[in-house]
């Protein structure tokens, strides 16, 4: 039993052994190199494009954004109330010019 399992084991290593060094021997053929290189450039395009897009998606969200505020500002102004702050500002402690006393 136990010389059936060692020879299993052993026919499995060297077909596993035999298959890497094939494809390990076809990826450094210049066929081989040319396919790999093909590779870098579409993965470096597909990135590229990504990005385009990520940029463009966005620009789009920014201009929406400011497209709301704007009209927000413009309600406002037509209805005479004050228009609506995206940010506040902290308002600082009385200060003298002559400095601390």
């Amino acid at each position: 039993m136990k010389s059936g399992l060692w020879f299993a084991a052993g026919a499995g290593v060297g077909v596993y052994s035999m298959v890497k060094v094939r494809r390990l021997a076809e990826a450094l053929t210049p066929d081989g190199m040319r396919d790999r290189v093909n590779a870098a450039f579409v993965g470096a395009r597909i990135f590229r494009d990504e990005v385009a897009q990520g940029q463009v998606d966005a620009e789009t969200q920014l201009r929406e954004h400011f497209r709301a505020v704007e009209a927000g500002q413009r309600r406002a102004s037509q209805t005479h109330e004050l228009p609506l702050r995206t940010t506040t500002t902290a308002v600082p402690a009385a200060h003298t010019l002559e400095g601390p006393s």
